[in-house]
Formats: structure tokens, C-alpha cells, sequence
């Protein structure tokens, strides 16, 4: 797919993308606003790893073990113990799941340090709850800790206070030998050694309970609050503005999808490049027709000036040169399904023929439903089944002239209960030689090809055969079939026209002819009532009268019909149903 194509197609599906986008971003900002604030309070902890009694220089493997102890300690936080030890110390009213919901805690990458994160509602509680849960659990640590030595250290206390009772009581009596009269100098050498043993075993368990104390402080992790956690001002969440354009951008995002998707699932035929697609060639392409009556879609006489009515005769070009060694004598237009505008083709096309001063007849052999004579507004009487019924091949009273000069036409007359048996007999044949004699180009409207077999039996019968495919509803598979089913016939397809195709298309150069057409003919139209309704006063309709062009013979030249006042240029057009 080309780049324009898929322009095209972003500008045929920007309403979606605007409507999706738009609503995608008003969605997420009334959600973001009915949204309660929620604060975060976040406390950080700061490790120093005990040395064991080894090197202070840092290598990668003590690297490599602060990082675990700090994932230890990330798990341990969220552990129920200190989950519970908060709610209990802060009295809170809040269940342990909604409350490790809330709780996060994370090292901070390359460091030792630990953040605790807490997010609620009310930013004070917040605060309140990351500074606990990070008092509680360095206390935790530090008991554990102490549990290791905890009991050597009970029992060196102990022995201590009984080596200083028992110093005290030996120092009372060394002091009372010595006061003594007359002192007793064995008996206060004795009491001396006493005290001076205890003076020696005091000092040696204090020095114990001193090595003791350093031990456990080696072999100890030191934890401690780096930053208490400070009261939050400004909430985290909902971010407003960021989940709104983030909305917008996804649901943009989106809609582009979705319409590609349906680009992609949409098998109908919609511009040149799908009919090439096809196989067959491209003879031109013909713009909506917003006229519902058939009576007014004669735009190549109604208006000659119009965009559409240049689309016919670029078609009448194109078929005249796709026919330059052998004469086209006969020309049969059908299309692949009902209600794709082939008979408002084959009307205006002969009336395009015509115009270039060739003798035209319009040929309706639609015998199930027929439209031709409602678009030329002419008698339904009698027509082809008439003449197909008499044992002559006269065509009085058949044949019949139009508003258009050098266009005559023959209707389908009464329906017939076997359309497809007497467009197959040899009646059909006589009547198409006689025709020929009479004029120089047959248009020949028939059914579809793929809802009856009428145009198949009668394609036979053309020197050329001309598909219409309505642009946006005719799909790819029915239009291949049609294409089989003549072809399986022997009928000579000379290509196929894009109807109803839109001004806001996928063809740019139709759109910019259509608009440069438009424009002009519009302005032209506008001064044209004005000064119409000037000489006649406006309000009055004149009838629709063919009018000769200035050189009076009418080749090359395209009449102009005279315009009922009061009439402005139609809407873009749209083919309705045949």
C-alpha cells in the first residue's frame, strides 16, 4: 500500500480517530478527577555491613553481600511481624492486607540503602506509618542481634556484681583489721589479698565483657534511619494531565488500528486500482447523483455543464477509442448486482453518444425492472416485448424519439412472464439487424449478470460489453464472478465504470476535477439565476427543452437545456437504486 493510500484512508476514518480520541481523553480525565488523591511518605534506611573481623577494604564480593543483606531486609520489612508491630503501635484500623498493599519497599540500586514507601489518602497518616514501620523494624534487628550474645553478657554482668559485692565486703574488713588496737599484721595481710584477687578477677571479667561487647558490635549490621520520611504536599496519584494525554495517545492509537483493520476487512471495490485489480480495464469513473427521481438523472442533457455529465462523455471517449479497429455497433451495460446505477449509465452514455452526432438508440432489456422510461419520462405502453411479440419486424410505434437530439429509445414494454427465454430467441437478433439499420451505436440496458441469466443470454449478441460497478457497495468477489460469467460466454468485456463513486474518494484526480468543475459551474449557475430571475420576475418554472448549439449541427458540442428558475446546482451526487 502506497503512502497515499494510506493517507486516504486516515482521512476517510479521521472522524472515528478524532470521536475515539477525544472521548478516550474525556473519559480518562473525569475518572482522574472523581479519583481521591493518594500521598506518598517515603523513609529511607541506610545498612553498615559488620566487618567479621576481616579487611575494611571493599571488593566486589562484599558488594555482592550488602546487595543480598539489602533484599533481606526489603522482605523482611514486609513480613507480618513488623506489619502487625505498626498497627499495634499506631492503632490502626486498617486490615494487614490493605496494609502491605499500600507498603513498598525497594533498595536504592548501587547503595545500601533501603526506601520504604507508604501511600494513603491522608498524607500525615502516611507520614506516620513509614517513620513507624522503619523505627519498628531497626528495633527488631537490634534485638536479634543482641540475642546472640545476650546471655554471655547476663553472665559476665552477674559475675561481675558479685566479684564487686564481695571486694566490698573484704575492703570493709581489711578496714576494720587495720583499725584495730592492737592490729593483727597476719590477719591484715590476709584481707589485703582478698582484695586484691578481687580487684584482679573484676578486671579480668570486665576486660571480657568489654571483648565481648566489641565482638558483637564486629559482627553486628548497623541499621539506622538515613531520612525520616517528610510530610507530602502534593499527591502521586491520579496524575490528571499525564493519564489524560496517555488516554488520548492509546485511543488514537486505537481507532488507526480499527480502521485499518476494517480497510483491510472491506472486500468492496472503491477506486482504479481495485478494478485493475480485477482485470479488467478502467474506462472511467462517474460521482454521485443526489437527484432520487429518475426522471432528473439525465444530467448529460439536464446538465451538461456538471462534473458528472464530463464524466460521461470522458467515458464515451474512452469506449469510442477502445473501439477504433472494429466499429461498436452494440453496446450492452450491466452491472454485477441490482441498484448499482447501470441503467442512469446507459441512459446518460447514450445521450453522450448522441451529443457527439451519432445516431443513438437506448435499448431497455431490463425486463424485470425496468427504469429507462422513467428516466427519459416516456410511455412504458409499448416496447421491446411488443416488438418481440409481432410477426413483423416493423417498429412503428416502438421507436421513439427523446429530448435528446439523435437519441430515440425503445422501453421494455409490458413484463413478460420468460424475460430470459426471449432474450435468447432468434427474434432478439432480427430486431438488433433492424436496429442497426437505423441507427449508428445501440445502448443496451440489461439485468445484472449475477441475479439472472438475461444479460448473459443477450451478451452474446454485443460487440461490447460494459460492467458497472458501484464504488463502495459492489464487492471484489461479485465483481470477479460477473467478469467470469461473461467471459465463460464469450461476451467481449471492454472494460468497466466506477460508479457513485465519492468527490472525498481515493481517486485524487476525480476530487480535484469534481471541485474544480463544481466550483466553476456553480458560480456560473449563480449568475445565471440571477439574471434570470431578473427578466422574468422569478417563480415561474419553464419546461425542460432541449436547445441546438450555436452551429446547429450539434457534433462535438453539448446542448444546454433550459434551466427551470428558481433551480440551484443539486448536491454532490448519489446514484439511487435503478
Amino acid at each position: 500500500m502506497e503512502l497515499r493510500h494510506y493517507w486516504d484512508v486516515f482521512r476517510r476514518w479521521v472522524w472515528l480517530i478524532v470521536l475515539t480520541t477525544v472521548l478516550a481523553a474525556g473519559a480518562a480525565y473525569i475518572f482522574n478527577k472523581l479519583s481521591t488523591p493518594i500521598y506518598r511518605a517515603t523513609t529511607t534506611l541506610l545498612i553498615s555491613q559488620s566487618s567479621g573481623g576481616a579487611s575494611l577494604a571493599t571488593d566486589y564480593t562484599s558488594l555482592l553481600t550488602s546487595q543480598q543483606l539489602a533484599k533481606t531486609y526489603v522482605e523482611l520489612i514486609q513480613k507480618q511481624p513488623t506489619i502487625d508491630a505498626v498497627i499495634k503501635n499506631l492503632n490502626l484500623q486498617i486490615q494487614p492486607v490493605r496494609f502491605r498493599a499500600a507498603l513498598s519497599v525497594a533498595p536504592v540500586r548501587d547503595t545500601t540503602l533501603i526506601a520504604i514507601n507508604y501511600e494513603d489518602a491522608n498524607p500525615a497518616q502516611a507520614q506516620a506509618i513509614a517513620n513507624e514501620v522503619a523505627k519498628v523494624f531497626v528495633q527488631q534487628i537490634k534485638d536479634t542481634q543482641h540475642s546472640r550474645y545476650g546471655t554471655s553478657e547476663d553472665n559476665l554482668s552477674q559475675q561481675m556484681q558479685q566479684l564487686q559485692t564481695d571486694q566490698a565486703s573484704a575492703q570493709k574488713a581489711l578496714d576494720q583489721a587495720r583499725a584495730a588496737s592492737p592490729a593483727n599484721p597476719a590477719e591484715v595481710a590476709r584481707l589485703e589479698s582478698n582484695v586484691l584477687q578481687y580487684q584482679t578477677s573484676y578486671a579480668s571479667l570486665l576486660k571480657s565483657f568489654e571483648d565481648l561487647r566489641a565482638a558483637e558490635a564486629r559482627q553486628s549490621d548497623t541499621l539506622y534511619v538515613a531520612e525520616p520520611a517528610a510530610l507530602p504536599i502534593a499527591p502521586v496519584r491520579p496524575q490528571t494531565l499525564t493519564n489524560t494525554l496517555l488516554a488520548a495517545v492509546v485511543g488514537a492509537l486505537l481507532a488507526i488500528g480499527l480502521a485499518f483493520l476494517i480497510e483491510y476487512l472491506d472486500d468492496a471495490v472503491k477506486s482504479p486500482d481495485d478494478i485493475a485489480a480485477l482485470g479488467v480495464t478502467n474506462m472511467g469513473m462517474v460521482g454521485r447523483i443526489a437527484l432520487t427521481d429518475a426522471s432528473e438523472k439525465l444530467v448529460v442533457a439536464k446538465d451538461p455543464r456538471s462534473p458528472i455529465a464530463e464524466a460521461f462523455r470522458t467515458l464515451r471517449t474512452n469506449i469510442q477509442f477502445s473501439a477504433i479497429d472494429r466499429p461498436l455497433r452494440v453496446l450492452m451495460v450491466t452491472s454485477a448486482g441490482p441498484g448499482e446505477g447501470k441503467s442512469t449509465v446507459a441512459a446518460n452514455l447514450a445521450a453522450a453518444l448522441a451529443q457527439a452526432g451519432k445516431s443513438v438508440i437506448l435499448l431497455d432489456a431490463d425486463l424485470r425492472r425496468p427504469v429507462v422510461h422513467r428516466i427519459l419520462r416516456i410511455s412504458n405502453s409499448v416496447g421491446l416485448t411488443t416488438a418481440l411479440l409481432q410477426d413483423s419486424a416493423s417498429l412503428d410505434g416502438v421507436l421513439r424519439a427523446t429530448v435528446v437530439e439523435n437519441l430515440k429509445a425503445i422501453t421494455s414494454g409490458p413484463l413478460p412472464p420468460n424475460p430470459a427465454e426471449l432474450l435468447g430467441s432468434e427474434r432478439i437478433g432480427k430486431l438488433l439487424d433492424e436496429l442497426k439499420k437505423q441507427a449508428d451505436v445501440i445502448v443496451i440496458d440489461t439485468p445484472p449478470v449475477l441475479v439472472v441469466t438475461d444479460a448473459l443470454a443477450l451478451s452474446k449478441r454485443a460487440d461490447a460489453v460494459l460492467l458497472v460497478l458501484d464504488a463502495g457497495t459492489t464487492r471484489r468477489d461479485a465483481a470477479a464472478q460477473a467478469l467470469q460469467a461473461l467471459h465463460q460466454v464469450g461476451a467481449n468485456v471492454a472494460g468497466s465504470v466506477l460508479n457513485n463513486l465519492s468527490p472525498r474518494g481515493r481517486s485524487g484526480y476525480y476530487n480535484y476535477q469534481y471541485y474544480y468543475y463544481y466550483a466553476e459551474n456553480s458560480d456560473t449557475r449563480t449568475r445565471k439565476k440571477k439574471a434570470s430571475e431578473h427578466e422574468t420576475g422569478g417563480g415561474r418554472r419553464l419546461p425542460f427543452m432541449p436547445r441546438r448549439n450555436g452551429n446547429g449541427n450539434g457534433n462535438g458540442a453539448h446542448p444546454e437545456p433550459v434551466t427551470p428558475e428558481g433551480a440551484g446546482l443539486p448536491e454532490p451526487p448519489s446514484f439511487g437504486p435503478e
